[in-house]
């Protein structure tokens, strides 16, 4: 391939395997792509391993497309991704247009809302794939703008079939999106003693001996160090610029020193008017620059003689007490003495700058020095010191830690001027200007602070929720008036809840409740302190508390605010046990504050707090409620919330597929996440496995990338049991255990109570009836950590089942008539059919048959798994009276529903007692989706729906390409050659 013809250069020293990691993950891009992190303490490498992965990229086809993190542009939102994208720019109108506007508005090329950052970061992956095979390099990635940060980290984890490759350099002690998200790590160790002798030796072979043992001793194997300390032990600046040159910040092993200088001098911009970085200078700057390196390349050859006869400063000018990054800080600035003025400006603009553009810094820098024109002509001093390269009309710093002593040598006031000159120069750029003004003043600024504001609001709309946080709190702080002050300190604090960011919102309060504040913003700040995260932190947490602020909050005329509030209780009461006097409460509180009966919220809390003694109010409404709030995603899902709570599984599948769909399509991933959960739950207890299976395992899959840990442990739990159900025992016991270790103490009462409803069903289903009871009882036991009201409603069955299978019919009859009060309470479909079951099994003779019928008749066709577990209960129960020639026909329609529902151990039940009743029974034949993973299944599906694969990427947050792949694996698993013979094979 083309990479065999690649040229080869000397070996990086002492990085021989971590160059073998680089080299396989290029190696593969032209089929497949991969992540690799490069971590590691500032001049340990990190920047010389990435460039080798990039000079290697092209010989094996791929394009390079790079990106550095930059600290003073850490709060403007997706500058890292502008600067990644640039070259593809015009190739964004090829998207889709959903994800096309959400990248202009992302990028600043369209001022339209964006809905969330995950709809950028699909058409980050499509825009990167379509120019594949494509390596992208982050520099100093624990710098980037969160959002960019996580756009890529989305890419990331979406690179099986993609031929993209993603090197990263994050410094370490740092976090970073890219280095959360459990992507493979290479940590940079210092060089070993004899690697570190070689790199000095080859670079400075005449290194007098008392500095040779200093140097290696203060750099501790530390590359960059190695490189730089011989030069701050220069004597004169002539000896330091030609030992500049020879010390280029690269730690490559060369066969000829003075073969290197010629090579370094020569890799220097500005040497000839061909070079592109030279189009971009004057020609009289241009020629002056291409001169002076001449010049330093001619006496190059004589170098070493020239250096051993120079004088040294004391060796003690290496500060050993100051740390490492310190000192290589200090070396770098030592190169900026005797520059002139108009150099030194510009240099600190562009330190300050959080863009690249060398037309905006020399503007920033003659702002500097009070008009006074600073030019092209001046950048060339840099360059040849090594600070410096410009290239196509941009300026990049040689190595971060240039950026670094340039701004740590700068007095304060200097630096300040810096930022309001570009501030000036940045005029039409809203967020850039409001974040240089915000780093041009000390004290209390409200014109400054309005614009950080407004940079807030406009973070905000492009999906960056982080640099919003910033921006208002930086606003705080410059905020003379102090209620507005608090005002802003309140709204970081809410946004920073909403992404979880636990200590930012103790500061932040910390902050606003210093201040004088109102009752109203007391009663805010309350509210952010107890619902952090939607409830879910801390789900034990003062429930009652929220109702009373809640009530507080709607007397004062705030209904919205109280119903997020209660949102928030409500949440506590599903998740957790506040026990009933809480709950009537919450429900009271309720019903008083809302104006509207039939608020979507207000259903949803209502049947989160009391399933049951709210349960006919909630379904009564449900139809009303859903037809005036169709088309609304959000009210989809607080609605399918409420079906489910209270047992109307089938209607909460239809409203959670419809929330589904809109929430996919706004990019809303989290709430994505959220109703997937709910999807895959109702479809499981309608036993729709292929709803039920892709969606469980969906929302495992965006519950990890959202951060939300406690939905992905329901959705875990959902998991679960679709595992006992479809008899695949060990797998749910594995889940099971799981789930269990994070549940139990976070006191998630539905997933523990899932928990023991998988085991349960796994016992049953396999004739192990004792130990099936003792899992299901544990949810009917206050006393126990998985007991859970709304469960108990659809596992009624289930544990009376298990209790008359293993002769403990009597300690389960209180149990019955407890649920069977609920019942008079709630038309809950889950609940009825399960009494009705319930009463059946424990029904002597001579009423048990006519139970059994009773429960046949109803309707149970969105039921099938409960009526085929009827049926073989009826079936069994005539077997037992002799009548073999009737339990046969109940038998035969079970276990043809269970083979064709997929629950295997429920099909053997039933030909057991088949053959017991005098006939043979079939082999089960295994359904085709049984052959698939969830997300092949979930693909197959669409494509079966007549699905493009680039609409089936946009639903699923793929690439079109990486669709193809699956479908591809897909075909063969079904026997077919074609889409449109899924539909058929998906049947089978």
């Amino acid at each position: 391939m083309a990479g065999a013809g690649a040229a080869r250069v000397p070996d990086i020293v002492g990085r021989g395997e971590e160059q073998q990691v680089l080299r396989r993950l290029v190696e593969r891009l032209p089929d497949g792509g991969g992540v690799l992190v490069v971590r590691g303490d500032p001049g340990v490498g990190k920047s010389t391993l990435l460039a080798e992965a990039a000079r290697l990229a092209p010989g094996f086809g791929a394009r390079v497309l790079r990106t550095t993190g930059v600290e003073p542009a850490g709060q403007v939102a997706f500058a890292g991704l502008e600067q990644l994208l640039r070259p593809l720019r015009n190739s964004i109108g090829h998207l889709a247009r959903p994800q096309r506007a959400a990248l202009a508005s992302a990028l600043g090329q369209a001022d339209d809302a964006v809905p969330d950052v995950f709809l950028v970061a699909l058409a980050t992956l499509n825009l990167v794939a379509e120019a594949a095979p494509v390596l992208v390099v982050v520099e100093d990635g624990q710098w980037l703008d969160q959002p960019s940060a996580e756009v890529l980290a989305f890419v990331a984890r979406r690179l099986d079939f993609e031929p993209i490759g993603i090197v990263a350099a994050i410094r370490a002690g740092h976090s970073s999106p890219l280095a959360d998200a459990a992507m493979p790590v290479l940590d940079l160790a210092p060089l070993s003693g004899p690697a570190s002798a070689a790199l000095l030796d080859a670079r400075f072979p005449t290194l007098p001996a008392v500095a040779r043992r200093r140097v290696l001793d203060e750099a501790a194997g530390n590359p960059l160090a190695l490189l730089e300390f011989p030069l701050s032990l220069a004597g004169t600046p002539e000896s330091r610029r030609l030992l500049n040159l020879l010390g280029e910040p690269d730690n490559r092993l060369p066969p000829d020193l003075t073969e290197e200088a010629v090579g370094v001098a020569g890799s220097q911009p500005s040497l000839s008017p061909h070079d592109p970085v030279a189009s971009q200078l004057p020609p009289h700057s241009a020629g002056m620059l291409g001169a002076s390196l001449r010049q330093l390349t001619e006496h190059a050859r004589g170098a070493a003689e020239a250096i051993e006869a120079e004088p040294l400063s004391d060796v003690g000018a290496v500060e050993g007490r100051l740390p490492l990054p310190e000192r290589l800080e200090r070396a770098f600035g030592a190169r900026t003495q005797g520059l002139p003025e108009a150099t030194l400006a510009l240099l600190l603009a562009a330190a300050v700058d959080d863009g690249d553009e060398l037309s905006e810094v020399l503007a920033a820098a003659t702002i500097i020095r009070g008009g006074e024109p600073v030019t092209v002509d001046d950048v060339a001093p840099a360059v040849a010191g090594g600070l410096i390269a410009v290239a196509g009309g941009r300026l990049e710093f040689r190595h971060p830690l240039v950026r670094s002593a340039i701004l740590q040598q700068a007095p304060p006031g200097r630096r300040h001027r810096a930022h309001a000159a570009l501030a000036e120069v940045l005029r039409a750029d809203i967020e850039r200007r409001a974040w240089h003004r915000g780093a041009s003043v000390i004290g209390p600024d409200d014109d400054v602070a309005a614009d950080l504001g407004a940079a807030g609001v406009r973070a905000l709309r492009r999906g960056a929720v982080e640099t919003a946080v910033a921006a208002f709190e930086r606003a705080a702080q410059l905020s003379v008036d102090l209620a507005r002050r608090a005002d802003r300190l309140l709204r970081a604090a809410d946004l920073a809840a909403e992404t979880g960011r636990r200590d930012a919102v103790r500061r932040l309060l910390g902050q606003a409740e210093a201040l004088d504040l109102s009752s109203a913003q007391r009663t805010l700040a309350t509210w952010i302190r107890d619902s952090f995260d939607d409830g879910l932190h801390d789900v034990a947490a003062n429930t009652r508390g929220l109702a009373d602020l809640a009530e507080r909050v709607a007397a004062g005329g705030d209904a919205d605010l109280a119903l997020r509030i209660l949102w928030t209780a409500a949440i506590r009461c599903y998740f957790a046990e506040p026990g009933e006097d809480v709950r009537r409460w919450v429900v009271a509180v309720a019903e008083r504050s809302c104006p509207d009966s039939g608020d979507p919220r207000l259903l949803a809390i209502l049947a989160f707090v009391a399933p049951i003694e709210r349960g006919r109010a909630v379904l009564d409404r449900l139809p009303e409620v859903t037809a005036r709030s169709a088309g609304d995603p959000t009210a989809a899902r607080l609605l399918s919330n409420a079906a489910m709570a209270t047992g109307a599984f089938d209607t909460g599948l239809a409203l959670a597929t419809a929330a589904v769909t809109g929430l996919r399509a706004q990019g809303r991933l989290a709430l994505l996440a959220r109703a997937a959960s709910v999807r895959s739950w109702c479809a499981w207890q309608l036993t729709d496995l292929a709803e039920a299976i892709p969606s469980a395992r969906e929302a495992v899959r965006l519950a990890r990338e959202t951060g939300q840990p406690h939905i992905r442990l329901l959705a875990l739990a959902h998991e679960c049991v679709i595992a006992a159900t479809v008899g695949e025992d060990d797998e749910a016991e594995r889940l099971a255990s799981e789930v269990e270790r994070a549940a139990l103490p976070a006191g998630l009462r539905p997933a523990l109570a899932g928990v023991q409803a998988a085991r349960g069903l796994s016992a049953l289903g396999t004739g192990r009836y004792s130990d099936a009871f003792e899992h299901l009882r544990r949810v009917f036991d206050p006393a126990d950590p998985a007991y859970h009201l709304g469960s108990r409603c659809f596992l009624i069955g289930d544990l009376v089942e298990a209790a008359v299978r293993s002769g403990r019919a009597e300690p389960v009859r209180p149990l019955l008539a407890e649920m069977e009060v609920a019942g008079r309470s709630t038309p809950s479909p889950s609940l009825h059919l399960n009494l009705r079951y319930a009463r059946a099994l424990l029904a002597t003779d001579d009423n048990a048959e006519g139970l059994f019928q009773a429960a046949l008749r109803a309707d149970l066709a969105r039921w099938p798994f409960a009526r085929a577990r009827v049926q073989l209960a009826y079936g069994q129960w005539l077997r037992r009276q002799r009548r073999p020639a009737e339990a046969r026909g109940h038998l035969r329609a079970a276990r043809e529903a269970f083979d064709a529902l997929g629950t295997v151990a429920w099909g053997d039940r039933a030909r057991w007692d088949l053959r017991a009743s005098g006939e043979a029974s079939r082999g089960r034949p295994a359904p085709a989706r049984e052959l698939l993973t969830p997300q092949e299944l979930q693909i197959a599906q669409m494509a079966a729906d007549g699905l493009t694969n680039r609409e089936i990427g946009q639903r699923l947050y793929l690439s079109h390409r990486t669709v193809s792949t699956h479908l591809q694996r897909i075909y063969p698993k079904l026997g077919v050659t074609s889409r449109g013979a899924l539909a058929g094979a998906l049947q089978q």
